[in-house]
């Protein structure tokens, strides 16, 4: 069986004859052209896999052979072989979309390599990927097995994450299923360790707590700020880590990422309790003590993120920093959007920039709701595929490149992330018990125990006590929750959407990313 498909076009074709039969031997199969014009007719009639390209040749050049041949075939890919090395050539050629370039006299590897590079470079990422994996599969067994604090399971999530995405470019079904396992189990002890230490943390107990929802500006946004420089803070409303990574690349190439790190989420991982204790620097039981007309439960009428730049305004107040010159600018749609693009230059009189996108999030419902959007976000790997086209046509991608050349910093951060359920609970409350299907708090909750972290006192996890005698409870791993009404419909028409509010590291660990200005 043949490994490949070889066009090689060159006007002195026959002092190759050694080279051709070289990679003949090897599995290639080769044909042979004189000049341009037959190159360009047995491309329109034949399957090439590669077209190797001698640049000067009599009747037409390698480059205008190349260009035609990219009007019938933009995803054939061409190597360019040439004599030439000035710089004008390289520019042009390079513009032309070749796909490597060689400069004559070619060895037999040379082009061998070339051609590995181009065919076999999927099948051979894929072998290196299973193998660094399997190598890797016993040290995340036992980092997982030893008793990791907060530090130590966001380097464990992290490194899952760098294998998720290094999976992708694997075709061993087997291996994806072995790494899946891997991430379950991972998902298994988080909650464990969560169920342990939470409270700990909310409540100021012995030992260190991470960075969260309610200390983020005070230790990720506040020290980064320089004096004269202004500072943007960046949320995008429920942007998990994977999804950090899909639009990583856009950002690298506008901005110097100087610090990828991640933060705890509060619980109940959801916009109006982790927001708004992003922006009050509090957590939700404080800001309703605080602000009790402000402060809406999950039951209550009314908006529950609408307050967040007057609760921002009296952490500055607490905080002392009053004087800080600052803009808040929430995008709910796209106008909104084109606004932020066409104003982004006059924010840079503040010291501080607010921007909100809410897109992941609005996309994150729709996918539940739509049926054309659970086939375009079928999975993990496709809702990533979304998340980085949606952001490299987006209106903040736009605006951010504008100030991508000044003197800025950046900080890119969300309020929380989802995870994909699957693991249908029953949850038995009357009419006071709230909707969400990662969460619920009410008075006379039934649930199985190991189905849920619960607080039957929600002070307990820094939260308010919606009515008397009220409790909290979590969903674990990839599990949702349900009423025992319809339970088999609400089941099948809720398993694998992606929701949050719950336990996992999906939804807990998420990005916070520092950059500047690539002029910086």
């Amino acid at each position: 069986m043949s490994l490949g498909k070889i066009l090689w076009v060159d006007d002195e074709i026959e002092s190759l004859q050694s080279q051709i039969l070289f990679l003949e031997n090897k599995g290639y199969e080769v044909n042979s052209k004189t000049n341009g014009f037959d190159a360009i007719d047995f491309v329109k009639d034949n399957l090439v896999d590669v077209v190797l390209i001698d640049e000067t040749m009599p009747g037409i050049t390698g480059l205008e052979t190349l260009a035609k041949i990219k009007e019938m075939n933009q995803q054939i890919p061409v190597v360019l072989i040439t004599k030439n090395e000035t710089e004008n050539l390289m520019n042009e050629a390079i513009g032309s979309q070749i796909t490597d370039y060689l400069i004559k006299p070619v060895n037999p590897n040379q082009v061998l390599l070339s051609l590995k590079k181009i065919i076999d470079n999927k099948r051979l990422v894929a072998e290196r990927t299973t193998t660094a994996y399997q190598q890797q599969f016993r040290n995340l067994f036992m980092a997982l097995n030893s008793n990791p604090d907060y530090n130590e399971w966001m380097e464990i999530y992290k490194r899952l994450i760098y294998w998720e995405l290094e999976m992708e470019k694997s075709d061993s079904p087997e291996m994806r299923e072995v790494f899946q396992s891997q991430k379950q189990e991972a998902n298994t002890e988080f909650f464990k360790f969560i169920s342990k230490n939470y409270s700990s943390w909310v409540n100021g107990g012995k030992g260190p707590a991470p960075v969260m929802s309610h200390t983020l500006f005070a230790s990720k946004v506040f020290p980064f700020m320089e004096k004269g420089v202004p500072t943007f803070f960046i949320l995008i409303d429920n942007l998990r880590f994977d999804q950090w990574k899909a639009i990583q690349p856009a950002f690298s190439e506008s901005f110097r990422i100087l610090e990828e790190d991640s933060f705890y989420s509060i619980l109940p991982t959801a916009t109006q309790y982790s927001r708004n204790a992003i922006f009050a620097g509090l957590l939700p039981v404080e800001i309703e003590k605080q602000y009790k007309q402000q402060w809406k439960n999950d039951d209550e009428e009314g908006g529950k993120n609408l307050f967040e730049e007057e609760f921002f305004r009296a952490q500055l107040k607490r905080l002392k920093k009053e004087n800080l010159k600052y803009s808040y600018t929430k995008v709910l749609n796209h106008q909104a959007g084109q606004d932020l693009v066409n104003n982004i230059h006059n924010l840079m009189n503040n010291d501080l920039n607010i921007i909100v996108y809410n897109f992941v999030d609005m996309l994150s419902h729709a996918r539940t709701e739509m049926e054309v959007l659970k086939e375009l976000a079928s999975d993990e790997i496709s809702y990533r595929s979304i998340t980085a086209s949606w952001f490299m046509h987006s209106p903040l991608y736009q605006a951010l490149k504008k100030i991508s050349d000044k003197k800025v910093n950046l900080v890119l951060a969300t309020d929380h992330g989802s995870v994909r359920v699957k693991t249908p609970y029953k949850v038995i409350g009357d009419k006071q018990t709230t909707a969400n299907l990662r969460y619920k708090h009410g008075r006379n909750l039934n649930y199985e125990a190991k189905e849920v972290l619960a607080f039957r006192d929600p002070r307990e996890a820094g939260l308010p006590v919606p009515t008397v005698n009220s409790s909290f409870i979590f969903a674990r791993e990839d599990g949702f929750l349900c009423y025992p009404n319809n339970y088999n419909y609400y089941a099948n028409y809720y398993r694998n959407t992606f929701q949050h509010g719950g336990v996992s590291l999906e939804e807990l660990i998420i990005p916070v990313i520092q950059m500047t200005g690539k002029n910086t």
